[in-house]
């Protein structure tokens, strides 16, 4: 079982107990956020349709916020004598993944039986 969550302006494929890392969010570590889901695959079958998956979240647990790996930007221009270097630390936050929706609905129709 797994889905693809949306933030940051990018998407990525989650399962359950995944830690990974994305754009900072404006969260504590300890806080819980939730995650919009763009497709959901709970092993039966695939769901896409943007108005079942509206009202589905991904619960996530906040980690850290920490700042990633060094990137250089290099601009040359040729036979001008130019060149600039220059560095770039994106903020990051680090989450775990504790809830599919899917698990979620499972749960509760084994509970209900």
């Amino acid at each position: 079982m797994y889905a693809i969550v949306s933030t940051g302006g990018k998407q990525y494929k989650v399962a359950e107990g995944d830690i990974i890392d994305i754009e900072k969010l404006d969260a504590q570590p300890g806080d819980e956020v939730q995650l919009d889901v763009l497709m959901l695959n709970d092993g039966q079958e695939v769901t896409v349709d943007a108005s079942t998956l509206s009202d589905k979240k991904v619960t996530a647990e906040v980690l850290e916020q920490f700042k990633g790996e060094k990137q250089l930007v290099f601009k040359f221009k040729k036979r001008k004598r130019y060149h600039r270097t220059r560095g770039h630390r994106q903020n990051l936050t680090r989450i775990r993944i504790k809830a599919l929706p899917v698990e979620a609905a499972a749960k509760s129709a084994e509970s209900a039986e």
